[in-house]
């Protein structure tokens, strides 16, 4: 997969790092010359492109023509949205994924500007913060569909309704699959006869409306 970052601060240059332990092409474009000649040390220098992130001519020179995604990780909203704007707009770049970095600039991150999946740290913080108050057992793995639905881990307690119960017993939601039971270290597969124990770590896809049922059974 070939990916263009936009942006060589810390974020930039740690995802540039780990996407290309895993394998996949990277460009990074970074307009500051104090900080393109630091990255200069921790990376080859042809992974790397000195000019204005939101220049057209300096995204083709990264190749952004023939990108799989770009991810636009720079400290200035105003060029995360515009570069955003331009790779899915002119370029037609698949998947493109931009950080907030002003919370107050969420609302902008959308499709119309060119934004597939949008990084608010603040709103992620927060979200973090509440379900470890209130969903202490729960927390989500995975977000899927804009949020709709998630991946979730439910760690079953003593005191849940669902323990020494059977799957097929329990009204669990519509609109929620098991994927798998995890007990001592071993991965089961749940079906209809399978007896939820105290411990077992479930795997769940399931809607937002679901989740309070879930943490009512388990």
């Amino acid at each position: 997969m070939k990916v263009i970052i936009i942006g060589g601060d810390q974020v930039g240059a740690y995802l540039a790092t780990l996407l290309l332990s895993n394998g996949h092409e990277v460009q990074l474009i970074e307009q500051s010359e104090k900080t393109y000649n630091k990255l200069l040390k921790e990376m080859p220098s042809e992974l790397l492109v000195l000019g204005n992130e939101s220049d057209t001519e300096i995204l083709k020179k990264a190749g952004i023509e023939s990108a799989d995604v770009v991810v636009a990780v720079s400290r200035a909203d105003e060029t995360n949205l515009v570069v955003s704007t331009l790779a899915k707009m002119e370029f037609r770049v698949p998947r493109v994924v931009s950080m907030v970095n002003n919370p107050k600039n969420a609302w902008l991150y959308n499709g119309q500007m060119g934004v597939d999946v949008c990084v608010n740290q603040a709103e992620i913080l927060a979200k973090l913060v509440v379900e470890d108050m209130d969903l202490k057992d729960m927390f989500t793995v995975l977000k899927l569909n804009s949020g709709e639905y998630s991946i979730v881990q439910i760690n079953v307690v003593e005191e849940a309704k669902a323990n020494n119960q059977y799957i097929k017993d329990l009204l669990i939601p519509k609109k929620t699959v098991l994927i798998s039971i995890t007990r001592n270290g071993t991965v089961l597969i749940p079906k209809g006869d399978t007896q939820i124990l105290v411990g077992d770590e479930i795997l769940a896809l399931t809607d937002e409306s679901s989740r309070k049922v879930l943490k009512e059974i388990f």
